[in-house]
């Protein structure tokens, strides 16, 4: 494992934070570690899209993808570099990271030429923005178990159903959809992807109102949508090999889960009295926060390993997903702790009163979801388990029926 950036690898950290100092802001010191509000109000998106604009003018953006399609050619490991340089500034970012990092990935795999010429270099320049419709409220965890329905009419196919959980589908222009195009093969074998304009007659979105008081996620709903066969991606009947390329995108792109962190516990810590005496020099307090320290330390030298496989060429494997399981629940695990540090004022949501912008009072409401976004606990798991460690695999009774034969929700017996 190494740590150091390579000769190469430190010129284009330089370049990278020279951009940066030129063009954004750094954070404040008094901000908590990995926390902005940047992003936050009427006018990120359009703060975003201008940043993207110019990230993609210099050079930035796309950093692995071929110069024909607007990148810069470069390697993983320049991609990682920016983003952890990028971390330090106030920039409105996140709105494209399901677009770059998962649709456009799959389009510039399956679609034509011409779909390429007219959609990567757009979305790129963060002049369009693509949205992920995978998840179902009947499929659960279950991507193979959708029941949207893409029905051939001609050069036409019929979409009817319902996708849930979409982030961004509100302000987002196209979306990468996947059906079930026969309910009579195995659940796995009978889909097809596609990918759609949101402003299509019969598609409705409707925002979903979450416990932190965001609206980010979305329902869509599809009425005798109707899309041509030009637009499907790959072959009738291979969506879930499609869905694979997107899927392992996904695993990527989400990663780790944000903050707060064991520092910033710690930062919370240092600034408590329990019992009249400082938090730091309770014993249970010291114990939590070690066991949390060893955690990151734990998830920040995996993510070395990965660093280092990216820098010599390799590809990571799905040890990968070891980082998501532990980070989401070390998440909810510390937010929690830090409200019942805060006592009575852990209940404030105001960022204006509560302390460190009550960014643990808001954790505590969006953590549950990072265990579920970008694969489930359980399904990253049974990939450590069967894949990492070579264990066996779960005994799956449903993979050889036809679909139309597997018991739904609510059938007795």
């Amino acid at each position: 494992m190494d740590f150091n950036d390579t000769p190469e690898e430190a010129l284009f950290r330089a370049e990278v934070r020279a951009f940066l100092d030129a063009n954004a802001s750094r954070k404040s010191e008094d901000e908590p570690a990995g926390r902005s509000r940047y992003n936050e109000g009427p006018e990120a998106l359009a703060r975003g899209k201008a940043w993207q604009a110019k990230k993609a003018a210099a050079g930035f953006a796309g950093i692995t993808w071929d110069p024909q399609w607007g990148g810069r050619g470069g390697t993983p490991i320049q991609q990682v570099i920016y983003s952890q340089e990028e971390a330090n500034y106030n920039v409105s970012k996140g709105y494209f990271d399901i677009g770059l990092g998962m649709c456009i990935p799959t389009l510039m795999t399956y679609g034509k030429p011409d779909q390429l010429e007219r959609h990567v270099r757009p979305a790129l320049r963060g002049e369009e923005i693509w949205c992920q419709l995978f998840s179902e409220p009947s499929a659960g965890s279950d991507v193979a178990g959708l029941r949207t329905r893409a029905e051939r009419d001609g050069d036409d196919w019929v979409i009817n159903g319902q996708k849930i959980w979409t982030s961004g589908a509100h302000y987002c222009d196209f979306g990468i959809l996947l059906t079930r195009t026969d309910p009579n093969a195995p659940k796995h074998a009978g889909l097809t992807m596609f990918f759609l304009d949101m402003k299509s007659p019969g598609v409705e979105v409707r925002r979903i109102k979450q416990i932190s008081g965001t609206s980010n996620f979305n329902e869509v709903f599809f009425t005798n949508v109707r899309i041509p066969d030009a637009q499907r991606l790959g072959a009738v009947g291979a969506g879930w090999k499609v869905s694979i390329t997107t899927l392992m995108n996904e695993r990527l792109a989400v990663g780790e889960a944000p903050g707060p962190d064991s520092a910033d516990i710690l930062k919370l810590v240092r600034a408590l009295d329990i019992d009249g005496e400082p938090a730091l020099s309770n014993p249970a307090v010291r114990e939590r926060l070690a066991d949390w320290y060893v955690k990151t330390q734990g998830l920040k030298f995996t993510r070395f390993r990965s660093m280092t496989a990216l820098s010599r060429g390799q590809t990571p494997g799905p040890e990968a997903s070891i980082a998501k399981v532990i980070s989401a629940n070390k998440l909810q695990e510390i937010a929690s702790f830090g409200i019942d540090l805060l006592g009575q004022s852990g209940a404030i949501m105001d960022p204006e009163l509560a302390p460190m912008q009550a960014w643990f009072q808001e954790a505590l409401l969006y953590a549950p979801g990072m265990r579920i976004a970008g694969g489930t606990d359980e399904i990253l798991r049974n990939i450590i388990a069967e894949r990492v460690l070579g264990l066996p695999g779960d005994v799956r009774v449903d993979k050889t029926l036809p679909f139309s034969q597997l018991p739904q929700g609510g059938a007795k017996g």
